[in-house]
């Protein structure tokens, strides 16, 4: 599991928008954000809140890019139906999650199953994570790691 101080692994993904993001190199300041499934209410609005600071995140130089393991398809279907501009990426395969720590157990009406918890973390644009957030909250979260990187 990855936590504030630690240097991401060589993790690369690409992103909804086309490019190609090397988490252990960002470039610059990246919130990546985790979430469990497009399209679902909780996951909307955090969509939506990272969104609408999208010009504040891009004016402190910090790129956003929200992460599930929905396939790209799926990302880009949910990115235009709610006009989303933060790039999505997709963890089919789990690595950047099981690294994160970010795929757990989780417990619903008693049922375990496994599922994303909803995290973020700043990574400096040398791939150190330089704040976590986990087991986020959606109201007010976004506006949050906005202050945090300001």
């Amino acid at each position: 599991m990855i936590n504030e101080g630690d240097k991401v692994p060589a993790l690369k993904t690409k992103l909804s928008d086309g490019t190609e993001l090397d988490l252990s190199s960002p470039g610059r300041p990246l919130v990546l954000y985790f979430y469990p499934k497009d399209d679902t209410s909780g996951c909307t609005r955090e969509a939506q809140d990272f969104t609408s600071l999208a010009g504040n995140f891009a004016k402190a130089g910090v790129q956003v890019v929200g992460l599930s393991r929905d396939p790209m398809k799926k990302h880009d279907k949910f990115i235009a139906k709610y006009e989303l501009k933060v790039p999505l990426a997709s963890d089919e395969d789990g690595a950047i999650s099981d690294a994160f720590g970010t795929w757990v157990e989780k417990s619903m009406y008693g049922r375990k199953y496994m599922g994303m918890e909803r995290s973020t973390f700043l990574i400096g644009k040398d791939g150190r994570v330089a704040k976590a957030w986990r087991k986020v909250k959606v109201p007010n979260h976004a506006a949050e790691v906005l202050k945090a990187v300001s």
